[in-house]
């Protein structure tokens, strides 16, 4: 476990309450059939975050930085740059209620409904101490801990359900219909993730000090995104078990595993959906705040007051959409047009970026990751144009 750090901030980022949810309503509503598509956004997120980490700590470079330095346009770089803030500074404000959110419901699985009120309070208290106080090795070593509790909560529920490995082992075969093909647009927009890319080219900077370590971030990325990949299995096989008319959200797994194998559910559902959601709390305001000293080249490190001015303001609006019970709908909307823009134009980016032989070397991408690369920009192009077309009700 020594050698692990960034890549378990990247599984903890993505496996939050709306991962939680895409997977619920995966078992619930398709069984074990799409867990195909968790294991193909699996594949696709390590090869992405493979070539993030390998440009971090060689070029030394954040990916804004990379798309700084790589692109000639002005123009082009202030669109991108745009996209780039507009997309994770205001989206993960937005979402960072959800965040918190999510960890409030594991909270009142574990303790109950009578301090609901502070439960948020406490979260953001968390979070904001955790990453005011804390340095690299601290967040990191809190995360093992929080990704270990995350891991055996969820597969403790999945084993509780009894499953049919036969079953689990025929979803692994491809196979999707038109009522099933926004779940499996959901469940791999929510493990493939913008921001994770940025936020891992700039974190393999804090733990490592170069090439001789890439071997060393290489096998972090696999190891860490593979146990992430683990936990949103075990949350499908999980909901394939309960029986529940229409998915909300995260709780209804939760409300679902409750009648049919009692409180010991409970327990482990509300230790799964607290560090979810609190991981999630803690590693969306810090890669808001990476994007940011990346675009406005501020080199600034944890305890620079502006980097901390761009996460307080996240985790801040995050906790008062919460309090206030804001659903910014308006502003999600835009994030997600966002998000669904930047997703396959920074896939694009960075895989032009790890072909520069004059920066990376010998590190540079070979044919096969090429090939991989895009292929991969294929299929979040056709994501992305399904996010906008869901937004604007054209699909």
């Amino acid at each position: 476990m020594k050698k692990l750090g960034p890549g378990l901030l990247i599984a903890a980022a993505f496996i939050g309450p709306g991962t939680i949810t895409a997977c619920t309503i995966a078992g619930v509503e398709f069984g074990y059939s799409l867990l195909w598509a968790l294991l193909f956004s699996i594949l696709a997120t390590i090869i992405l975050q493979e070539m993030s980490s390998r440009l971090g700590l060689i070029s030394r470079q954040g990916l804004a930085e990379a798309v700084l330095t790589n692109l000639p346009s002005k123009l082009i770089r202030n669109l991108i740059i745009g996209i780039m803030l507009s997309a994770i500074l205001i989206g993960n404000a937005a979402y960072e209620g959800g965040n918190i959110g999510g960890a409030v419901l594991g909270l009142q699985a574990l303790l109950g409904y009578k301090l609901s009120n502070l439960y948020p309070l406490l979260i953001g208290g968390i979070a904001f101490i955790l990453l005011w106080y804390g340095n690299y090795k601290t967040i990191e070593r809190v995360f093992i801990g929080l990704i270990f509790l995350m891991s055996l909560s969820f597969i403790i529920t999945a084993l509780l359900t009894k499953p049919n490995l036969l079953e689990v082992l025929k979803g692994f075969v491809p196979t999707y219909s038109d009522s099933s093909i926004f779940t499996v647009v959901a469940l791999i927009g929510t493990t493939i993730v913008p921001y994770n890319l940025f936020l891992h080219a700039s974190l393999v900077n804090e733990k490592w000090q170069g090439e001789k370590d890439l071997k060393t971030a290489r096998n972090d990325t696999i190891i860490s995104i593979a146990i992430g990949g683990f936990i949103s299995m075990a949350i499908v096989i999980a909901a394939t078990a309960i029986d529940i008319k229409e998915v909300t959200g995260a709780q209804d797994l939760a409300r679902g595993l409750d009648p049919l194998f009692g409180s010991y559910a409970t327990v482990f559902m509300g230790i799964g959906l607290f560090t979810a959601g609190i991981t999630s709390s803690i590693t969306a305001p810090l890669a808001a705040a990476y994007v940011a000293n990346s675009c406005f080249g501020w080199n600034a490190n944890l305890k620079d007051i502006r980097f901390r001015l761009v996460w307080i303001l996240v985790l801040s609006s995050g906790m008062l959409l919460l309090y206030l019970k804001i659903k910014p709908i308006e502003i999600i909307k835009f994030a997600q047009i966002a998000n669904g823009i930047l997703l396959p134009l920074i896939a694009i980016i960075l895989v032009w970026s790890l072909n520069k032989s004059d920066r990376l070397g010998k590190h540079a991408n070979t044919r096969i990751q090429n090939i991989l690369g895009f292929l991969i920009i294929l299929i979040t192009l056709a994501l992305g144009i399904k996010t906008i077309g869901k937004v604007f009700g054209l699909f």
